[in-house]
């Protein structure tokens, strides 16, 4: 069985959702779609695609995907999600999912009416180090997690590819900082309250692009999550997310370089965890490429009646609670409960 699939966004990252369909059996794009009918008819071309268009919901009522990927900025995704459900199984939106607990909120009911699956774009959680962190905590390889440190900290100059970036009021919170509290209710569990405090460090950017959050999870388990883009650094982490997690057996290390280690019984185990790079990737954005194919297959495996996707849309609702109370709590100088 083959499951026909319509791309909406032809922009900058999209090119890794559309090579990395391209390497799951059983898919096809059957066509992709963008307001710039320039950038459609490229992708179109580039990827071998039969059809492209400029308005979506001719082209879905054209072709009846049985999944849509959305990967477009935040301000169309309500629409198109909306759109998506009553054409499609499977719905894939891009983070950030919603500016608003309304607008997500509505996604969420607008698929659970039509009984489409809801998936958020959320890939730093299948990165091969958190994959591996999260299989040593279900194992219980160091007892009941406590505490945990989590660190995106790099100087990558990310406004070359997205110039729109430079002018996102809280951008550090809204671009990173959804993908690092996912993070942390996938491996630590949901959050109670939260404070954070941001930062506005490049003089070329009209927004905050660091922060430092500390969480209370519903376990007693707490949390330490910072981001930075304008860190000096060398060698340059980025993409790496940084890790420490302590429990009362043992603790994990994630460190630079793709390697972690686990200390437990008074010894230390060091293992690699560097992905693959994929025929169509490149270093160090091979990192989050192998994670998108991960996401991506995982999204193929419940059209197939395997499994749930991860994040669903209604999880997600949770990850953007705590990204507005983030926020919030740096807004206000005050304590967040959730």
């Amino acid at each position: 069985m083959v499951f026909r699939g319509v791309l909406i966004g032809c922009g900058f990252f999209a090119r890794n959702h559309m090579a990395a369909w391209a390497e799951i059996p059983g898919v096809e794009i059957v066509a992709v779609c963008d307001r710039d009918a320039a950038k459609a008819r490229a992708y179109a071309r580039e990827f071998g695609i039969p059809r492209w268009g400029v308005e979506a919901e001719a082209l879905l009522a054209e072709v009846a995907p049985d999944f849509v990927d959305i990967a477009t900025t935040v301000g169309s995704h309500r629409a198109l999600v909306e759109l998506a459900a009553r054409h499609a199984r499977l719905v894939i939106c891009q983070k950030p999912f919603a500016e608003t607990m309304e607008d997500a909120s509505a996604m969420v009911a607008a698929c659970a009416a039509t009984g489409a699956m809801l998936a958020v774009h959320e890939n730093f959680r299948w990165q091969r180090p958190i994959r591996e962190v999260k299989a040593l905590l279900e194992e219980g390889a160091i007892g009941v997690p406590r505490w945990l440190r989590l660190s995106f900290r790099h100087g990558y100059d990310i406004y070359a590819n997205q110039p729109y970036l430079a002018e996102v009021r809280d951008l550090a919170l809204t671009d990173i900082g959804l993908h690092l509290f996912d993070m942390v209710r996938h491996l630590m569990g949901d959050v109670t309250r939260l404070s954070c405090e941001v930062q506005r460090r490049n003089p070329r950017v009209a927004g905050f692009d660091a922060f430092q959050a500390l969480l209370r999870h519903g376990s007693g388990a707490v949390s330490s999550v910072e981001c930075s883009f304008h860190s000096q650094l060398a060698p340059d982490p980025f993409p790496q997310s940084l890790m420490v997690v302590e429990g009362d057996g043992g603790t994990i290390e994630l460190l630079e370089g793709f390697r972690l280690r686990l200390h437990r019984g008074g010894a230390v185990e060091e293992r690699g965890v560097e992905p693959d790079c994929p025929a169509w990737g490149a270093r160090p954005w091979h990192l989050i490429q192998e994670s998108v194919l991960e996401f991506q297959r995982q999204a193929v495996a419940a059209l197939e009646g395997r499994g749930m996707v991860e994040p669903s849309g209604a999880h997600n609702l949770g990850t953007l609670a705590m990204v507005l109370a983030a926020i919030r709590a740096a807004d206000e100088g005050v304590l967040v409960a959730l």
